[in-house]
Order: C-alpha cells, then sequence, then structure tokens
C-alpha cells in the first residue's frame, strides 16, 4: 500500500512524542513503506546549524535550539511526501502542537518511563538526560508534556510493540487521517 493518493506528494506524516519513543524507527519505516522521504528533524537542524543538538544546547540554551525546532517547521522542509521525525520537545512550546499539525497529519508515539528509561540507559547524546537520576528527570519531562504531546490528536502506543507493529498502526492512523482530509 501506498500514501492517500498514490504517490509521494500526500500530507507530511510527522511523528511527535518524547525522546525514544520510536519517532526515527518507525519514521524510517513508514517512509520507505509510503515511497515518501525520510526527515529527522534533529539531524536537519544539526546540519543547518554546523553544530550538534548537544553543542546547541551548550553553547546557545535550549530557547535557540527551540527556535530552530521552528524555523524548521515554517520554511526547512517540503511540504508534501516526507515522513518527519520530530524532535521529543518540539510541540513543547505555545504554538508549536498547533504548527506540526497545521503542517500535515500528526501522530504522537507514546511510552511509558520504565520504556523510555529502558531504552535511553547508558546514552549520552541525550543532553536533557544529563543529569544526576535520569528516571526522575523523565517522569517529570513526561508530566510536563504529554499535555502537549496529547494535543496533536492521534496517539499510537509504543509499549510493548516491535516497530514493525508501531509502524503499522502508524501507518493505519495515518491513511484513516488521510481519508478524512477529503
Amino acid at each position: 500500500m501506498t500514501d492517500c493518493d498514490h504517490n509521494a506528494t500526500g500530507p507530511n506524516l510527522y511523528l511527535v512524542g518524547f525522546m525514544a519513543s520510536g519517532k526515527s524507527t518507525a519514521g524510517r519505516n513508514a517512509a520507505r513503506r509510503l515511497g515518501y522521504v525520510f526527515i529527522d528533524s534533529d539531524q536537519a537542524i544539526e546540519e543547518a546549524a554546523g553544530k550538534t543538538i548537544k553543542e546547541i544546547f551548550e553553547k546557545e540554551g535550549e530557547d535557540a535550539f527551540r527556535s530552530k525546532e521552528r524555523e524548521f517547521m515554517e520554511s526547512g522542509h517540503p511540504s508534501t511526501g516526507c515522513v518527519v521525525a520530530c524532535g521529543g520537545g518540539m510541540v513543547v512550546p505555545s504554538g508549536m502542537a498547533e504548527l506540526v499539525a497545521s503542517k500535515g497529519i500528526a501522530i504522537c508515539l507514546s511510552s511509558t518511563a520504565e520504556t523510555i528509561l529502558s531504552r535511553t540507559k547508558g546514552k549520552t547524546n541525550r543532553p536533557l538526560l544529563n543529569v544526576a537520576d535520569p528516571e526522575k528527570r523523565i517522569r517529570e519531562l513526561l508530566a510536563e508534556r504529554e499535555p502537549r504531546y496529547q494535543a496533536v490528536g492521534n496517539v499510537v502506543s509504543t509499549d510493548e510493540r516491535t516497530m514493525t507493529e508501531v509502524t503499522g498502526h502508524v501507518l493505519r492512523v495515518y491513511r484513516d487521517a488521510c481519508g478524512k482530509r477529503g
């Protein structure tokens, strides 16, 4: 099966959710199955800035990074035929969940704190988790962000599912949403 109108000009699919929820893996899988281009917003921002996300956070701060995310959403990628894995905090600032949803079909990949902790354990490339108690930080961030993630409307749980199963659910939600768009 392919996208809504059987070519790579269907609405973009935006995957939002907490870090390590499976956005990049499910996004690559979905893009391949749809015949779309896959874009990781964090990688696109790193390429445009010439710095890693970690360097942006350390040298410019989180606000500067969030500004770069807004720029990416407003004009940093094609308007159709893409699957975009959004950074974990992209939809947190005021107006960003609505901006993402206005650009295409947004789906939140949801995971519990336990799942996220197991997926991020020992990883050093997560600036927001470089703290003494990563589990506490994950729980705090999830509590803060969950309402913003839910604001996109479509939610797929990734807990206790393979990425093949997650991708299948994502594609069903996407196709259903495409049908509702007209």
